[in-house]
């Protein structure tokens, strides 16, 4: 069984950064699409960043494009999230995902962590 365990949420001033890990467990996941999505208060979740398991290629939502850097570690199953230049806009709970081939309806979700940027 697949599970995401996320960690590295906090709480930091405008400007500074955080880093995200997922460690994922329970299959290989090559062919897998790995995200960081995010839930802001009153607002629908949104896809930040997403990274090909195989290959690396990476996808950004545009408002992070520049401050955010996905990566990930295959030897240790793991995926992270460098954010740099942090703003208050981007106060939300962070979640991990993993979308195997066949398509979203099969994704797992981490369990979230919560990352909040005063002014």
């Amino acid at each position: 069984q697949v599970q995401l365990v996320e960690s590295g949420g906090g709480q930091v001033q405008a400007g500074g950064s955080l880093r995200l890990t997922c460690i994922a467990s329970g299959r290989t996941f090559s062919g897998y699409t790995m995200g960081w999505f995010r839930r802001a208060p009153g607002k629908e979740r949104e896809l930040v960043a997403s990274i090909m398991w195989s290959g690396g290629a990476t996808h950004y939502v545009d408002s992070v494009k520049g401050r955010f850097t996905i990566s990930r570690d295959s030897g240790r199953n793991t995926v992270y999230l460098q954010m740099n230049n942090l703003k208050p806009e981007d106060t939300a709970v962070y979640y991990c995902n993993a979308e195997p081939p066949e398509g979203s309806r099969y994704s797992v979700w981490g369990q979230g962590t919560l990352v909040t940027v005063s002014s």
